[in-house]
């Protein structure tokens, strides 16, 4: 009680207050618009973050990251565009239901879903963070480094279909991570010669390039469009009420939200698709879903919005980020000298509580402010393409510049902004560059710390959790190649067969 109480404390303060509106309303609003995205918006607030304490930037940040998800679902109702990729699997029942003409019952529905997946989420941590402080003091540097290394393998095995080009673009976040000088020896790591990169690759320039600069670019060489929306009308509050009769689906959803949100590298869409995919095969209704089901709108709505407070696990339990938003936040933590992990707990528990309320907090501003607003909102959905792409550029360069005063800088985020929009136009992943960057300098400086009192390999792992780690990550590449075997196997009897049929024509 005394720990909540001061976190409370915390949360009294004006400029936390100030710091929970632009959140949870900057959120929401930048949910709607699609082609922002929560990390296109955090990646530009990222430098203007460091000068503020650790609980008012990460209190913008979190809200952000959590409200932008209610804000996404409004697009992909009305005009059957994601505002965000996690609103993906919520277009396609709140769409039909919207031609239907009951688009205020979809948003109600979305509304109530998202609600009740956040403050389920939330309440989750508040329950694990007893056991959290229990056990991250017995990670030690070798359980710190092999739990980063999980990290990245999952992040890479997450990418289906792209394993050996995540796997190539984690290591090159590994590599970005190793340029400049060495901090221990202080010798020169791949500079080349080169002055400017003596003090390494900044991460926040990466960030900021591969997710703002990429995606303003993006926008910018695509035509312009200016989606048209309709306003709605009806209650919004009715959703609370059907959400009571498919409670079942939503807890599980929920819960399937926590889980996965806990593991790096899986997130919000594996927690929808495996919370929509039970919600389908338990319906008594199954052939509605895909044609406006109320049960599928809840599941989707419910397991993404619970995934932002559980993926705040692993980052402040162990300082292991699970995808890009939390790495961004962790820069915020490292620029305070803020280091979240086993000492957290013991030194900084009332930044942990209060960054719990201002979740809660968050959820309930979120919700009001939708209930009176979704009209306005669809009037930020009609801002024509081109004009946000000019935005973006503008303040991402801005906040560039604002590092260091360094036009180098912007060189370089223009240049990874050129990367990311190749990245993009391929098809292939940013993420895995983004963690490889974070978790490759924890892999490194646990290692490095770790191995002077490692006589053999296999010191490595004679301690209970540093073997617990090790054994989860044989199982998940013994996993990785049987799935890959038995597609190997299902593909080869079809070919086979198309060779046969060939043949006797």
């Amino acid at each position: 009680m005394e720990n909540l109480l001061a976190g409370a404390e915390l949360l009294m303060r004006w400029d936390v207050g100030i710091a929970l509106l632009v959140g949870a309303l900057g959120g929401v609003i930048i949910g709607a618009i699609p082609g922002v995205g929560p990390a296109v918006a955090i990646a530009i607030l990222l430098p203007a973050t460091f000068s503020l304490e650790p609980i008012v930037g990460l209190t913008v940040l979190l809200g952000i990251y959590g409200s932008s998800m209610y804000g996404g679902a409004i697009p992909a109702i009305l005009i059957n565009t994601p505002g965000t990729a996690a609103n993906a699997l919520t277009s396609y029942d709140g769409h039909p239901m919207t031609k239907r003409g009951e688009g205020h019952r979809a948003l109600s529905l979305a509304y109530s879903a998202s609600f009740f997946g956040g403050i389920f989420g939330i309440l989750c941590l508040i329950l694990l963070s007893p056991v959290l402080a229990v056990i991250a003091p017995m990670f030690g540097s070798r359980e710190i480094f092999l739990a980063a290394l999980l990290g990245i393998i999952l992040v890479v095995f997450a990418h289906r279909g792209q394993v050996f080009a995540a796997g190539m673009l984690a290591m090159f976040g590994i590599f970005l991570n190793t340029i400049g000088l060495d901090a221990i020896t202080y010798t020169k790591r791949y500079t080349f010669d080169l002055t400017f990169l003596s003090s390494g690759v900044n991460l926040i320039v990466v960030v900021l390039g591969l997710f703002a600069l990429s995606q303003a670019f993006f926008l910018l060489t695509n035509p312009d469009s200016s989606p048209d929306t309709k306003p709605v009308s009806g209650s919004m509050t009715t959703g609370f009420k059907e959400l009571w009769k498919h409670k079942r689906v939503a807890s599980v959803a929920s819960s399937f939200g926590v889980v996965m949100g806990m593991i790096p590298g899986v997130g919000e869409f594996t927690a929808q698709f495996m919370s929509y995919t039970y919600a389908q095969k338990t319906s008594k209704k199954p052939d509605e879903f895909g044609n406006g089901s109320p049960e599928g709108l809840i599941s989707s709505e419910a397991a993404n919005n619970a995934v932002p407070a559980a993926a705040m696990i692993p980052l402040l339990a162990l300082g292991i980020p699970g995808e890009a938003l939390t790495a961004m936040m962790l820069s915020v933590f490292y620029v305070h000298n803020v280091i979240p992990g086993p000492a957290l707990f013991q030194n900084n528990i009332d930044l942990v509580y209060g960054l719990y309320l201002a979740l809660i907090i968050l959820n309930v501003l979120v919700l009001m402010f939708l209930m009176v607003s979704t009209n306005v909102l669809t009037k930020v959905i009609q801002i024509p393409t081109r004009f946000l792409g000019v935005m973006i550029l503008i303040l991402s360069f801005v906040g560039v510049y604002s590092l260091r005063n360094s036009l180098t800088d912007c060189m370089l985020a223009a240049g990874f902004g050129v990367l990311g929009l190749v990245l993009k136009r391929l098809n292939l992943p940013i993420v895995p560059i983004i963690l490889g960057m974070v978790l490759g300098g924890i892999m490194e400086v646990k290692l490095r710390s770790a191995l002077p009192r490692l006589k053999t390999p296999f010191d490595m792992i004679d301690r209970p959790i540093a073997f617990i780690l090790f054994v989860v990550i044989v199982l998940v590449f013994a996993m990785h190649i049987r799935t890959l075997i038995k597609e190997f196997r299902t593909v080869q009897p079809d070919e086979d067969h198309d060779l046969h049929d060939s043949q006797t024509r």
